[in-house]
């Protein structure tokens, strides 16, 4: 009779435990396999063939940067909703932006707009070191902690209106700003070193906007327009500025 019983004890533990276990393998295996297929069929599909930013973007979790309502989307291929009116940006958005700015190891980069940390840690796996800032405090509180918790080093969250930059840390290799102002900011432009690279949508309201890389060459600015982007307006000092 005890024999038995051990038998049953020793079935129900196995079907606890396969039955605690299994989503959670099943989903981490999932997003793997999406995040393949994101890299396959949106990034590199359209042109990003960086092999260190494809590495990145392999690399680092997106599932990790969203709300839980949204997690079972955060392979797909659009922009998701993070709190407080603002987004994390579409996949391509992300790797197209980050190829770009041309980083090396040694590279100082400022990021205006946090958001979620996504971007800052795609960046943090390219760069030496990211300054990135957030104007919506909560935002900047919660991707500082999920940056922590993964273990990025390196980044350096803010909350502070990035119009003004963080002129205590420049000048930067590379800026990157993930937001749209209806012009680009000049804090920015003085933090950026000769030979500096800056990636930004410029554009007003909720329309489309216009992404520009600029360069610093000889003390001049160089823009080229790049692609049509859709991003959240920035706020604060950009707003009062034209």
């Amino acid at each position: 009779m005890c024999r038995v019983q051990r038998v049953w004890q020793c079935l129900i533990v196995a079907a606890f435990a396969a039955a605690s276990s299994g989503p959670q393998a099943a989903a981490v295996s999932d997003f793997a396999g999406e995040r393949y297929q994101m890299i396959q069929q949106q990034v590199k599909a359209r042109g990003v063939g960086d092999p260190r930013v494809l590495a990145a973007m392999s690399k680092v979790r997106r599932d990790e940067f969203v709300p839980p309502d949204v997690k079972a989307s955060s392979y797909t291929d659009q922009p998701l909703p993070i709190g407080y009116g603002q987004t994390i940006s579409q996949p391509y958005v992300v790797a197209f932006m980050t190829e770009q700015l041309r980083l090396s190891n040694n590279d100082r980069v400022l990021e205006i707009g946090t958001g979620s940390g996504y971007q800052a840690a795609i960046l943090a796996e390219l760069a030496a070191e990211v300054y990135t800032i957030e104007i919506i405090e909560p935002l900047a509180k919660t991707a500082e902690a999920t940056l922590q918790r993964l273990g990025y080093k390196n980044v350096h969250v803010k909350a502070g209106d990035g119009y003004k930059g963080w002129p205590e840390r420049a000048p930067f290799d590379a800026v990157i700003v993930t937001c749209a102002p209806d012009h680009v900011p000049q804090p920015l432009i003085d933090q950026m070193k000769e030979g500096g690279r800056m990636i930004i949508p410029v554009g007003g309201g909720l329309g489309y906007q216009q992404l520009y890389l600029l360069e610093k060459k000889n003390g001049k600015l160089q823009r080229r327009a790049v692609l049509p982007v859709r991003f959240v307006p920035m706020t604060g000092e950009a707003t009062k500025r034209k």
